[in-house]
């Protein structure tokens, strides 16, 4: 039984966005599904920079090291917390972020130093059952950022992460879904990739154009980011080489 479904991607790919309205979705079907966030505290810490005159991002506040150290901290709390209501509680919990997103963090900010004490740290908590990339280009995401307003990633450091998320010894497992369309579309991509793992639903017609989901063996071929501007409709795609 499906408990745990993460949404992870680099900023800018829809990750709050998808994760509140796959758990509105499936609570609306009956599911006792709950969103969870697990945040590390960088775009708060970006605001406060901003706010203080000290800068545009958070490692303008606190510098690199001490930044990675309190959103590795805050980023652990949460997943804890998660963890907990998941172990002892009764909803599936709809993850926006999990640990990769730490591990992703580290590598694109410090070229994985201190990732080893990291996985050691976040080794305490179990895979989520279930984990969704949600993949886009790095500069439709930053273009996303920009316009939001709310923060600031460099170009640099989006396509770093991105390579990152590519090259983690977890990605084999992820389940791709196109990012780069609108916020229904997206919905509707990521409902059916996790169709394998979710009991018989009876989605609306706009977030299922398929039909009510049906069982089916929990096999599902891992995809990739579209590398050409012109993106199909379809919902994942396979990793080079496969």
């Amino acid at each position: 039984m499906t408990r745990t479904i993460a949404l992870v991607g680099i900023d800018g790919s829809g990750k709050t966005t998808q994760a509140h309205r796959l758990a509105d979705a499936l609570a609306a079907e009956g599911l006792r599904a709950s969103y969870r966030r697990n945040a590390g505290g960088r775009r708060w810490f970006g605001r406060l920079a901003r706010r203080l005159g000290r800068g545009d991002d958070a490692e303008d506040l606190l510098g690199r090291r001490a930044m990675l150290f309190v959103e590795s901290v805050l980023r652990w709390l949460a997943i804890a917390r998660t963890s907990v209501f998941s172990q002892f509680g009764t909803d599936l919990a709809v993850m926006d972020r999990h640990a990769v997103c730490q591990y992703v963090s580290i590598r694109a900010h410090a070229g994985g130093r201190g990732e080893g004490f990291a996985r050691l740290a976040y080794g305490l908590f179990g895979a989520p059952d279930v984990t969704v990339l949600l993949a886009i280009e790095p500069g439709e995401a930053y273009a996303r950022i920009e316009a939001r307003g709310t923060d600031h990633e460099s170009l640099a450091y989006l396509t770093a992460a991105d390579a990152a998320y590519r090259a983690l010894p977890e990605a084999a497992a992820f389940l791709v879904v196109d990012a780069g369309g609108a916020p229904d579309e997206v919905t509707t991509a990521v409902l059916a990739a996790l169709r394998p793992w979710l009991p018989p639903l009876h989605l609306p017609p706009d977030l299922d154009p398929a039909g009510p989901v049906s069982a089916a063996p929990a096999v599902v071929t891992p995809g990739r980011t579209p590398e050409s501007p012109h993106r199909s409709s379809a919902q994942t795609r396979r990793w080079p080489g496969t």
